[in-house]
């Protein structure tokens, strides 16, 4: 444990924004994985609603610094992927 007090601050501070940011990695898991089970159950309508939640949030976490944007970027990519196999051509 640090003995300055500006490291014990930052030590505090560090774990707090390292919560806020699992808070945003494990949203981002939750709704791709909500968007896949909508995919799979052929709703198009909860597909076009799960994915634009997904990358919102996405955005949100690149904004905050949660994520790298190219993290964000592919994981975007990825999404519209997953989205777009449920629509029918």
């Amino acid at each position: 444990m640090a003995n300055i007090h500006s490291q014990k601050k930052r030590i505090l501070r560090a774990e707090r924004e390292r919560l806020e940011n699992r808070r945003y990695t494990s949203a981002i898991k939750t709704y791709f994985r909500r968007l896949e089970t909508a995919v799979a159950a052929g709703d198009a309508e909860l597909v076009t609603s799960e994915h634009r939640t997904l990358v919102s949030k996405i955005d949100k976490a690149v904004k905050t610094g949660a994520l790298h944007p190219n993290t964000g970027a592919r994981r975007k990519s990825r999404a519209a992927r997953v989205a777009k196999a449920a629509r029918p051509e």
